[in-house]
């Protein structure tokens, strides 16, 4: 297949470079990797079997998401390229993109929402939040007090890296099936809308939960020392404002895939596409 790839971070261009080397004819635009040749906008777009575009695919709704390109991509040039019958992939593409292409009739496919790859990202998620903590705590995981919001995909990874670290870890369930998972794993357990009462007895917080659920009633309860990894996408799960009234430390650490094992992340996502095209033959 002819795919064009433009912008994203590095997970983008090494998915890139991953495609290539299984056999399918890769050029881009704006992406990280030096290997793949350069197209134009228009000229890559318009002769694409596919186009792929980055995590977000935009965050301005004008430009393409492309830290590694010095200029502006446009993304209603890429709209407009786009032949009807091309599938746009990319990940995260908001109301707007999703608008857009329906009004165009361009099929956009959002990989991101995908379970395969949903499930392998949980891996360099939670191992680039294991490594936030060592950095930032001044005592070790092994016997620290640790709290993990949120018993999903990372909050399960999550939850086994610690324990095998040493560290005391009670995770925060709403579904009577988690918590029965959860104590059946070894894991004390809470309920999310009761954290409030036993915050305040955790070395380090880490949220996976995309709500608002460490609130100023949990903030106001934490000392100075706390730490919160908040793991959860924009806007995250953290009262901002509350954190910084309070003194709290709260890391936002988003996209951590691309950033601490774009490699690996680069991979998950060429199979994940692939996985696309397989279906849509």
């Amino acid at each position: 297949m002819k795919l064009f790839v433009i912008g994203g971070d590095s997970r983008i261009g090494y998915m890139a470079e991953e495609l290539g080397a299984r056999g399918e004819a890769v050029t881009g635009l704006g992406i990280s990797s030096t290997s793949i040749p350069v197209r134009l906008l228009t000229e890559g777009v318009r002769e694409a079997d596919a186009v792929i575009l980055g995590v977000p695919a935009t965050r301005d709704n004008e430009t393409v998401f492309a830290p590694h390109y010095s200029g502006l991509l446009p993304l209603e040039g890429v709209l407009k390229a786009c032949l009807p019958q091309t599938p746009l992939l990319c990940g995260m593409p908001g109301s707007f993109l999703e608008t857009r292409c329906k009004e165009a009739g361009i099929p956009l496919i959002d990989y991101f929402a995908r379970e395969e790859l949903a499930l392998l990202n949980a891996v360099p998620t939670a191992e680039g939040a294991v490594e936030i903590a060592m950095r930032e705590l001044p005592i070790t995981l092994w016997q620290a007090r640790c709290l993990v919001v949120g018993f999903g995909r990372i909050g399960k990874y999550l939850s086994r890296i610690l324990t095998a670290l040493g560290a005391k870890v009670t995770v925060s369930a709403r579904k009577a099936k988690d918590f029965s998972l959860a104590r059946m794993l070894g894991y004390d357990a809470v309920h999310t809308e009761s954290i409030t009462r036993s915050a305040r007895n955790f070395d380090v917080i880490f949220n996976t939960v995309p709500e608002k659920v460490i609130d100023a009633a949990v903030l106001s309860t934490l000392p100075a020392s706390a730490l919160i990894i908040d793991l959860a996408s924009l806007p995250g799960g953290v009262d901002t404002e509350a954190a910084r009234a309070f003194g709290v430390k709260r890391i936002h650490a988003l996209s951590l895939p691309g950033k601490v094992a774009p490699v690996t992340a680069g991979k998950i996502l060429c199979d994940t596409v692939r996985n696309i095209f397989s279906e849509r033959n």
